[in-house]
């Protein structure tokens, strides 16, 4: 079979046009916000609206009671519901878009198709996800395009393409023996060169603690430019992070890009310990979302870097307006605003 790559496919980077960002609605039954849900609808309504002005919004919906629910949110923020934003009963059980949504592929002509990787919850961590796994088809069949099965586990949180043939992943998670043990390193690159037309990979090591996807590379370092990358640092040589993510920066200072580019690493702070209930949360300013027109950036009620990572974020996209937005309540849910969120390009 024809992969993407050999057909002239690749994965567009993220600050590339968008037609429409992804995102599917919570339930109150799910399992991402025990004993926190009440504050979450208002998170995606004004998320759908701040991204409405810029490109499309669609939403998947599990079934009638999530759609009015979603609907009275969207209302109290005004939000244009059929005209920018659109609803599809597609079911998932959780809202990780990011991770269970359609990989979107394009080729110079500009035809699209969906890659649809396997998903199983981060490992097996939170049965079912068999709806879940089945909405890149869905998604595929609505847009009349082609769809790509891959066979293999990945989330699209695991990986971050520049554009340009070169892409961002961790050890810790693609490694991991709960995704794929019968693939080797070099098997699993040849996944994703052949997927979303690739050249390179770039492998950082552990994820943060408190990442309950055995770590995210969009928790930790994103490209912000062909050959530009934002890392998170930790400054406190007693918090936990701080070792892993200071050898994480490290090999970054030593990587190039598939045109021999070298990197160039730009410091984002962290900000500082979240905690719910004894439990650390992996609160990170990595996990922005860069739509066509704003920039959403979690923020944690730190006094001093919530701004520093809006102004470093700012200068890095000049012509997008970065929207702080409180990511305290969303954080519970063991993600932020990229893991909810998936573009579809233009």
């Amino acid at each position: 079979m024809s992969t993407p790559a050999s057909l002239g496919y690749r994965m567009p980077a993220e600050w590339e046009p968008h037609r429409a960002t992804w995102l599917t609605w919570p339930r109150r039954d799910g399992i991402s916000f025990p004993d926190r849900y009440e504050a979450v609808p208002a998170i995606w309504a004004n998320m759908a609206l701040t991204l409405s002005e810029g490109e499309e919004v669609h939403i998947n919906i599990f079934n009638d009671a999530v759609e009015s629910e979603a609907l009275a949110a969207l209302k109290a923020v005004n939000a244009p519901v059929g005209s920018r934003i659109f609803l599809h009963r597609f079911p998932a059980y959780e809202p990780w878009c990011r991770d269970h949504g359609p990989i979107f592929v394009k080729k110079a002509s500009g035809e699209l198709a969906v890659v649809d990787w396997n998903y199983n919850a981060w490992g097996g961590k939170y049965p079912p996800c068999d709806l879940d796994d089945a909405v890149p088809q869905h998604v595929a069949k609505l847009l009349n395009l082609p769809l790509f099965q891959p066979g293999i586990v990945m989330e699209g949180g695991s990986i971050d393409p520049n554009g340009e043939g070169t892409l961002l992943t961790t050890e810790s998670c693609l490694l991991n023996p709960n995704r794929n043990p019968h693939l080797s390193k070099a098997e699993i690159e040849r996944y994703l060169c052949d997927y979303l037309g690739l050249s390179k990979i770039l492998w950082l090591g552990e994820g943060i603690v408190g990442d309950d996807t055995d770590g995210h590379v969009d928790d930790l370092t994103r490209f912000v430019a062909p050959s530009t990358v934002v890392t998170i640092i930790e400054d406190d040589p007693a918090d936990e992070n701080y070792a892993l993510l200071r050898e994480n920066r490290r090999r970054l200072e030593t990587m190039t890009t598939a045109k021999d580019e070298p990197l160039t690493v730009i410091d984002l702070p962290m900000p500082g310990r979240i905690e719910y209930e004894g439990q650390r949360l992996p609160a990170s300013y990595a996990n922005f979302y860069i739509g066509n027109k704003v920039v959403l950036l979690p923020v944690y009620r730190h006094p001093v870097n919530d701004e520093k990572a809006r102004a470093t974020l700012q200068k890095l996209f000049p012509t997008r307006r970065v929207v702080p937005i409180d990511g305290t309540e969303l954080i519970w849910g063991l993600g932020s605003f990229h893991c909810i969120t998936q573009q579809q390009p233009a």
